[in-house]
């Protein structure tokens, strides 16, 4: 199955950012997956403040990983961001299952801002 991982990390250390994504493809890896693509779209403001560890956010660092697993890895890959501080928040979505609907779908996932959206 292919699945999209749009994460969000509290801004400031791009180190953290890397290290979260690094240790997100190593567990697919490991379980025998494949890593299409991991793409750093930078660092948004947030739609609303999130209070996160007595904390509150108003920008986080997006990043997305595009991969092949299966979903037992998907599962294993939620769990551990999920209990990872820096992580402000994150989606994992289910883009196939079929070699026919993914056969057009590339790793590099480009962001498509507003023109009038405020990038730091």
């Amino acid at each position: 199955m292919l699945y999209e991982l749009i994460g969000v990390v509290r801004p400031g250390n791009l180190a953290e950012v890397r290290e979260i994504a690094k240790t997100t493809g190593n567990i697919v890896l490991n379980a025998g997956g494949v890593v299409r693509g991991i793409t750093n779209w930078g660092v948004f403001h947030l739609p609303k403040p999130m209070r996160k560890h007595n904390a509150t956010h108003n920008t986080g660092h997006y990043f997305v990983v595009r991969f092949d697993s299966s979903a037992r890895t998907q599962h294993a890959v939620r769990r551990t961001l999920g209990l990872d501080p820096r992580m402000l928040r994150y989606s994992v979505v289910k883009m196939g299952g079929t070699l026919e609907e993914l056969r057009s779908v590339v790793g590099e996932v480009q962001w498509k801002a507003d023109p009038d959206a405020v990038q730091n």
